[in-house]
């Protein structure tokens, strides 16, 4: 049996923390750069058995990965296994010429950019630091630097947020040029501050969602992107510009994750380490893996489970192993309702039904 070949690394610190924010972050707590670092890879190390010997993607993610301390940042991007795609998530404002070449020297071949809008009335009110400028300055200096992927995180459904503001988010996205689109929703999770202070607001917003969402389709289709996933969509291109580590996480694929409140799913068994700073550098500063919590993964939990990811996909679900998870009498309902297509041994939502999508996965499990 071959090994795992996808690495989650979380780097945790943030400058600030935005008000929709339920990732696991720290703020400040510069000092503890170096330390983190140095249990990171204390805890690689203890999973190395599990990774194959070829990696074919890591991912940093975070947190603000490029906010991490430039010395302790490149020590862990030496050690780190060589990987065919090797991403790293930074927050605009953070990638100076200095850091853009720091990310080229070192094996990181595609850069994700939390972009969210470029509307300066709503990245106040998302709380974001990074500027419209300082998005096009990052991806101008990646590209001097000879990164050529790079994605732009665009967020829609901010309160206040028009139908006119996003068409004109995806046109300023566009003439950037990125190789990748991720497009997502804004979800205000229950007790953040951001649902105190928006939540009548976020209310009235979701009746306009699903306009919201067909007018990204439409753009950027419409611009020669492929809309491969629910919220990402790629450059046509010689080469494949799919996000390859959460490609690997939509088709089911084993996955190890390090850092505070990683999640790493290998065979039938998941775990989450524990999103304590302080416990996670004191199990790891004595070569023991942190505090985790373990959840058994059984056929009938990863069947549901690849069912539910894999009809993400513009490509069709492959259902050999997975006829359990599914409801005959929905598949058909809904194939008569022209939301699925099945054909032989596959299935695959049709456009309409990927509109709707986690409703009609939903109905289809049984």
């Amino acid at each position: 049996m071959s090994g795992v070949r996808h690495l989650y690394v979380h780097l945790p610190f943030c400058a600030h923390r935005c008000g929709y924010c339920d990732f696991v972050t720290v703020v400040g707590r510069d000092d503890q750069h170096g330390a983190y670092v140095d249990a990171l890879l204390a805890e690689l190390e203890l999973e190395r058995g599990l990774l194959d010997a070829e990696l074919e993607s890591v991912f940093l993610g975070g947190g603000t990965p490029t906010l991490t301390e430039p010395g302790a940042f490149e020590r862990l991007l030496r050690a780190l296994p060589r990987a065919r795609e090797v991403t790293v998530e930074a927050n605009p404002e953070t990638v100076t010429p200095a850091l853009a070449a720091l990310l080229s020297r070192n094996g990181v071949n595609r850069v994700s950019l939390g972009a969210q809008t470029f509307n300066t009335v709503l990245l106040d009110v998302l709380e974001r630091r990074a500027q419209p400028s300082d998005v096009r300055r990052a991806v101008q200096r990646l590209r001097d630097a000879g990164v050529d992927n790079v994605n732009l995180d665009l967020v829609y459904g901010i309160p206040g947020q028009t139908a006119a503001d996003l068409d004109r988010d995806l046109a300023d996205a566009l003439a950037l040029e990125p190789e990748h689109l991720s497009c997502y929703e804004l979800e205000a999770k229950p007790g953040t501050r951001f649902t105190h202070a928006h939540g009548a607001e976020l209310e009235r917003q979701a009746d306009a969602m699903e306009g919201y969402f067909e007018l990204v389709v439409d753009r950027l289709t419409t611009a020669g992107y492929r809309w491969y996933e629910t919220a990402n969509f790629c450059r046509r291109d010689a080469r494949d510009l799919r996000a390859q580590h959460n490609l690997a996480y939509w088709e089911g694929r084993d996955y190890v994750g390090i850092g505070i409140g990683a999640v790493s799913t290998v065979g039938a068994v998941r775990w989450r380490n524990t999103p304590r700073l302080r416990s996670y550098l004191d199990a790891l500063g004595t070569v023991r893996r942190p505090e985790r919590e373990l959840e058994p993964l059984d056929d009938e939990v990863k069947a549901r489970e690849r069912v539910l990811l894999g009809l993400r996909l513009d490509e069709p679900l492959v259902l050999d192993g997975l006829d359990s998870a599914l409801d005959s009498a929905a598949l058909g309902r809904l194939a008569g309702l022209g939301l699925l297509e099945r054909r032989g041994r596959t299935l695959a939502l049709t456009r309409r039904g990927r509109f709707l999508g986690g409703g009609v996965t939903a109905d289809l499990l049984a």
